[in-house]
């Protein structure tokens, strides 16, 4: 206990699915959680969660596809706390198009933004503050699409790949005081699997022939936020249960 103790965390997608199991996660392992969604209502029932767990909480709203939202929610989070810890880029989506053919402009820039212009301003507001300060941990949130895409997910696992190239990158530009790591999830039964949950021949195809709960994501986020992993950077961890 106490692996986050004194630290100052900030989760995007903080309010729901695997992302407010990370921001419990590190609340109960001692840090303050900036909690970032589009939804402002959802952010505050999650802060008071962690303000149930004896710590401190900043809701706020913002779209990390849009570029000013991320300039916004950078500059509230260090105003109000005066440094970040650890960033997590967890929001993202992975809306589908009825064939490729058909995928339309404004949703491929959609799954774009979300997943990956959003990480990176986001990743480059707070990893000079962290470089400017007393240095931090990156975790990005990418997926198991970007090492197996398939033709319904170009856009999507397009996306997720370039958040890993992102992280190898931003790992060697904020070297050595900003470790920066990424996390590729496998299928995990949030409140968006609804496509795919029922799908028992998928789910026999894994490893350990079972989907993910999602409290099963916080040891890696753990692990990458905490001094237990102070040696590591610019990795791509894949917590997926065998998706081979």
């Amino acid at each position: 206990m106490g692996a986050l103790s004194g630290k100052i965390a900030l989760v995007t997608g903080g309010s729901r699915g695997l992302g407010r199991e990370m921001v419990l996660g590190f609340a109960r392992e001692g840090a303050d959680v900036v909690i970032a969604s589009r939804k402002l209502e959802a952010c505050e029932a999650v802060a008071r969660e962690v303000e149930g767990l004896g710590r401190r909480a900043l809701p706020v709203a913002a779209h990390v596809g849009r570029w000013e939202d991320n300039d916004a929610l950078a500059a509230r989070a260090l105003a109000e706390f005066g440094r970040v810890d650890v960033l997590v880029n967890n929001a993202g989506m992975s809306p589908l198009a009825p064939s490729l053919a058909e995928a339309s402009e404004a949703l491929f820039d959609k799954v774009m933004d979300v997943n990956f212009k959003g990480p990176f301003r986001l990743s480059v507001l707070i990893g000079e503050a962290m470089m400017a300060g007393a240095g931090g941990a990156i975790i990005n949130l990418s997926s198991t699409a970007a090492f197996k895409p398939e033709p319904h997910t170009v856009p999507y696992s397009g996306a997720k790949a370039a958040v890993n190239a992102m992280t190898v990158a931003l790992a060697k530009a904020f070297a050595p005081r900003v470790r920066v790591n990424c996390i590729a999830p496998g299928p995990f039964l949030t409140d968006v699997s609804t496509v795919w949950r029922e799908n028992r021949a998928y789910e026999q195809s894994l490893g350990l022939k079972r989907f993910g709960e999602p409290n099963e994501i916080v040891g890696t986020a753990l692990y990458l936020a905490s001094d237990a992993s102070s040696y590591v950077t610019g990795q791509v961890i894949r917590v997926d249960g065998g998706t081979w």
